[in-house]
């Protein structure tokens, strides 16, 4: 589902009462901020509105999923096609109007400020379920943030002051423009802190079972992916088994029957949900596939070198095709299916990630649960796993998915050439942005 979107400084959820003429009426496609959050189920519906906002394109809907691949695709994929924003961030070449890091801005920014108002109208909300309520809103909330930090501020360092810029901190809803909307850009310190304590709070507050929404054990894979970014490794451990332990979630017996569903599999821990009755439409699939099964051209094409990453007879090799006249990724493969953005599959591979690194088996040894994603790929299993083998298991398990250039950061490796912590791999901030709001500042080399 598309929505008009605006820059952060004229982002305003509902209309304000401007006058008492006749001009004060209100549009036929909008209501006011008071009948919107007035009611327990209006305020419920408007966080409704939050989860179509995090399923934007910009956001996890598929261009920063797609983006983070092409950013770190190191010879692994190739953009083959026209649209010029995605083009731009696999040559690193952005200016400071790429359409891709303005999207995910306008999106990011229209999805927090839907949050919100909701957490500034749970009030209203039935006593029953208002501490669900805020729990889903801060879960988004986070997710949004954690993918704003990442892909405007510089990368996390463990041990550091992280002082580098993040992005803009934006907690109370924006309804109207005054001084306090010329906001300054948070630290990278500040902001993982305002994700942590929304994740921490959204899991103490969630039920156990929630449909497809957020749960208690969503927001604790989220920790788990957000505190190994930090390289806090006993804390992701610990996430990630929390959310295994609890035997909510199994491995599906054939990494296959993972992709291409219209309901969430047994894996599933959160996914998009796309079908044919509604606008959203997965972009990884627009951009990933091809005409036969909905998408483009084929924009994005895997290279040789990603294959002979993988044994001969690994079951991941077998999720590509050749399709107009190219490798793909059956992953995303087919129009108007759910769009898997955190499996359990990530979770073996965070909790024996981390234990390798500490020297520990919290809720497994290494071996065990390194082999839960390779026996599964219908490999030997192995003993003596040691920490590249993990890398190199959680590169092939999590390929095309939006991870790769989040790890090589963490793992301060390099991407075409370029370091970990190159500018060039970093989106700028809009212009548009800088051009109303003097008090941003430009990501250098932008």
């Amino acid at each position: 589902m598309k929505f008009n979107k605006y820059w952060l400084l004229t982002l305003i959820m509902f209309s304000l009462a401007a006058c008492d003429k006749e001009l004060d009426r209100e549009p036929a496609q909008s209501i006011s901020e008071d009948q919107a959050l007035s009611t327990d189920a209006n305020v419920k519906s408007v966080l409704l509105g939050a989860y179509d906002g995090l399923a934007l394109d910009g956001l996890f809907g598929g261009n920063t999923l797609r983006d983070a691949e092409l950013m770190g695709a190191d010879g692994e994929i190739r953009w083959v096609g026209t649209f010029e924003g995605p083009r731009f961030v696999f040559f690193h070449q952005q200016i400071a109007n790429n359409a891709e890091a303005e999207n995910m801005w306008l999106d990011a920014y229209f999805t927090i400020n839907i949050c919100n108002n909701v957490l500034g109208a749970l009030d209203v909300v039935n006593d029953d379920d208002r501490e669900q309520v805020e729990g889903e809103a801060r879960w988004v909330r986070a997710m949004a943030y954690f993918q704003l930090v990442r892909f405007y501020g510089q990368a996390y360092e463990p041990g550091g002051n992280n002082s580098q810029l993040g992005v803009p901190l934006v907690l109370t809803p924006t309804r109207q423009i005054d001084e306090a909307s010329y906001v300054t850009r948070n630290t990278v310190e500040e902001c993982y802190a305002q994700i942590i304590d929304d994740l921490t709070k959204a899991k103490n507050l969630l039920p156990e079972e929630n449909g497809v929404q957020a749960n208690k054990f969503v927001a604790a894979a989220t920790l788990a992916r957000v505190y190994l970014q930090m390289g806090r490794y006993a804390d992701a451990r610990d996430q990630a088994n929390e959310v295994i332990e609890s035997g909510v979630y199994s491995l599906v017996s054939d990494v296959a029957s993972e992709w291409n569903n219209d309901d969430n599999s047994s894996e599933d821990i959160y996914a998009v949900q796309v079908s044919s009755q509604d606008f959203l439409e997965a972009t990884m699939v627009t951009f990933y596939s091809i005409p036969e099964f909905g998408g483009r051209d084929g924009d994005i094409e895997v290279q040789q070198k990603h294959l002979d990453l993988y044994d001969p007879n690994d079951a991941r090799l077998g999720l590509h095709y050749d399709g107009n006249a190219a490798m793909r990724t059956t992953k995303w493969r087919d129009q108007y299916r759910n769009q898997p953005v955190i499996r359990l599959s990530e979770m073996y591979l965070i909790r024996a990630e981390s234990n390798a690194r500490l020297g520990t088996s919290v809720g497994a040894s290494v071996d065990d649960d390194f082999n839960a994603t390779h026996e599964r790929a219908g490999l030997a299993p192995a003993s003596g796993v040691a920490l590249d083998d993990i890398l190199l298991e959680r590169r092939l398990e999590l390929a095309h998915e939006g991870h790769r250039i989040h790890d090589i950061k963490r793992l301060k490796g390099t991407a075409d050439g370029l370091n970990w912590d190159d500018d060039k791999l970093l989106y700028p901030i809009p212009a548009r942005e800088i051009e109303v709001n003097k008090n941003l500042v430009q990501n250098p080399g932008y």
